[in-house]
């Protein structure tokens, strides 16, 4: 694994400044960082070419960075709320890591609805462009937990099981990698599918219901305390995902149905 992607030591003057002589790069952050700016340009590019929509300030985008930020900080400490109130401390020790990908989703989205409100852009048809723009950023992010050995798998014999650096030299599944795998085909089959688009909001919708019911199943691999529900029966992912499932499926319904009574009319 390579959580550390290089360092480079501060001139005298900034590193008096700063308070420190060497700075490291992590390869998780350069990823996000990555994925987030082809995020913002795909989403920029799609908006104005299938929407016409070219004033989507980076403002926007910071927004999104800061909600994704404190949303997945959040459900983070959530997962053990108890050890967080006892050592607050342990707060600060892990900012530059530990997030939950649902908690920032689940604080993006009203941000992104209220903004596309505020600034009179259809939500609907943005929300489609979305869930495309998440699956990037999403898998490269995936990339980043690979590369710095968190999120892992339970152990396993298999021979495509790997060794990462807090298993104790014991093989596991790769699920950072499975995750990207599924990503990537949910992104190919949103991107076909929304050729024959029939309604507004059924690329979002899908996109919820596919990635919520794939991460379920590969919340079966997982080997890291990530808490549970119910202990070691519904993680809290799992039971995220089957609110999502349930009210994609329900706002689907309804879409489509409204789409048919439509067309018929017409």
């Amino acid at each position: 694994m390579y959580p550390e992607l290089f360092k480079f030591h501060l001139s005298d003057f900034l590193a008096s400044l700063f308070g420190v002589q060497e700075v490291t790069v992590y390869t998780y952050a350069t990823l996000i960082a990555l994925g987030t700016l082809i995020a913002a340009l795909y989403t920029k590019r799609t908006a104005k070419r299938e929407l016409g929509i070219s004033n989507l300030p980076n403002s926007f985008f910071y927004g999104i960075f800061v909600a994704g930020f404190v949303g997945g900080k959040l459900f983070y400490y959530l997962q053990d709320p108890l050890l967080y109130m006892q050592k607050p401390s342990l707060m600060s020790d892990n900012f530059s890591g530990g997030f939950v990908f649902y908690g920032s989703f689940v604080v993006i989205i009203p941000y992104v609805i209220w903004y596309l409100k505020k600034h009179d852009i259809p939500v609907l048809p943005m929300l489609d462009i979305f869930a495309i723009t998440t699956t990037i950023v999403h898998a490269i992010g995936r990339l980043g937990c690979f590369a710095a050995g968190c999120c892992y798998g339970a152990p396993t014999d298999s021979g495509i099981g790997l060794v990462f650096p807090t298993t104790h030299g014991i093989s596991v599944h790769p699920t950072q990698l499975y995750e990207v795998t599924l990503l990537l085909v949910i992104m190919i089959s949103l991107l076909v599918i929304k050729k024959y688009k029939q309604f507004n909001g059924q690329i979002f919708f899908l996109y919820l219901m596919i990635y919520a019911f794939g991460r379920g199943i590969l919340e079966l691999f997982r080997g890291d305390d990530r808490g549970f529900v119910i202990e070691n029966l519904l993680s809290h992912s799992q039971f995220i995902g089957i609110c999502l499932i349930a009210i994609s499926t329900y706002f689907y319904y309804i879409f489509y149905k409204q789409n048919n009574v439509n067309t018929i009319n017409i």
